[in-house]
């Protein structure tokens, strides 16, 4: 209930900053078109949200054929965060890294890169994962998906008032300050949007440690990707940047954390917050999810194991199984 009430209050108010948008634009006629607008945009997000996000990022769907220890994982991790399985999608990519999304824990994805699977160890994947759901579990997903959405809208309506709201006799506040308020309107969206994006990633990675059990394999897991994301481009993050705070390390590459335009906070911070988890949690801490239903094979790169990750052996035959990636 909390969280609905929070995000129902954050779309509220990103929808009055679009109708003040509108209003300075066009007058009372520009702020009624911008909120049906804005209704409108609500309702393609939150019905369209994940389909949105994992077309962009390039994500596919897998099944626990192609991915049996990793979907086993998933189911395991679901069960303790008390959720339904979500689905499971891989995305291409050496940057190692993931996400959630969907409109509610019913209708939930995650998304993980096959880089991510390469380079963690088993607990510390756990670690990715059950942050992630903790994601779905407070509905964070549709939340920052909505938010990313109503903040790119008011960029847009921002961009189009530039060209003709300073010469608007409709607006309120005048050429001068129309143009001002223009200015302003998207900095304040953005800055909306980052400051949700950073106080839920310490949210979530405190949930995720209580459900997976394991506070040191997810810190491990942290710096591990965000070493990576400084030397490993994105590239479909960085088509999309204004999805860039749906990931659980900014893909974009190195960007200072803790301030007021940063998708995250800082890794060092985050890492911290853990380390004290792990003291307060003591005796509690549970069994790490790292049951093992069929042996993973290590993947070997001109004969030598690369990093402490692991590959899905393929599946089925045919000439083309060489070719095949690791997700069959």
């Amino acid at each position: 209930m909390v969280n609905f009430v929070r995000t129902s209050v954050l779309l509220a108010a990103m929808t009055g900053l679009f109708m003040a948008v509108g209003l300075v634009v066009g007058g009372v006629n520009g702020m009624l078109i911008a909120f049906g607008i804005a209704v409108v945009t609500n309702a393609i997000g939150f019905w369209n949200s994940d389909k949105m996000v994992l077309g962009l990022q390039g994500a596919k769907r897998i099944e626990r054929q192609q991915a049996p220890e990793l979907f086993d994982m998933v189911s395991d991790l679901s069960d303790r965060a008390g959720l339904p399985m979500p689905k499971l999608y891989v995305i291409e990519a050496e940057q190692p890294n993931a996400f959630a999304t969907g409109r509610s824990p019913d209708h939930a994805a995650v998304a993980v890169s096959s880089g991510l699977v390469r380079m963690l160890d088993r607990r510390e994947l756990a670690g990715v994962i059950a942050h992630e759901l903790a994601h779905i579990r407070s509905r964070d997903t549709l939340l920052m998906v909505l938010t990313a959405t109503m903040a790119g809208a008011i960029s847009m309506l921002a961009q189009f008032g530039l060209f003709f709201g300073g010469r608007s006799n409709n607006s309120p506040l005048g050429p001068l300050g129309a143009i001002v308020a223009i200015i302003v309107a998207p900095l304040a969206a953005m800055l909306v949007q980052m400051a949700v994006s950073r106080t839920r990633e310490y949210e979530a990675d405190r949930d995720g440690a209580e459900i997976s059990g394991d506070p040191l394999a997810l810190a491990s897991a942290l710096r591990k990707i965000s070493r990576a994301a400084e030397q490993i481009p994105n590239v479909a993050a960085q088509r999309t940047p204004g999805m860039a705070h749906m990931f659980i390390i900014n893909p974009l590459g190195h960007r200072p954390g803790d301030n007021l335009f940063a998708t995250h906070p800082a890794v060092d911070n985050r890492v911290l917050e853990l380390e004290k988890l792990a003291g307060e949690m003591g005796g509690d801490l549970r069994t790490p999810v790292t049951r093992s239903r069929r042996p993973m094979e290590r993947r070997v790169t001109n004969g030598s194991t690369r990093g402490a990750g692991w590959r899905i052996p393929p599946t089925g035959g045919g000439a083309d199984q060489g070719r095949r990636g690791p997700w069959g």
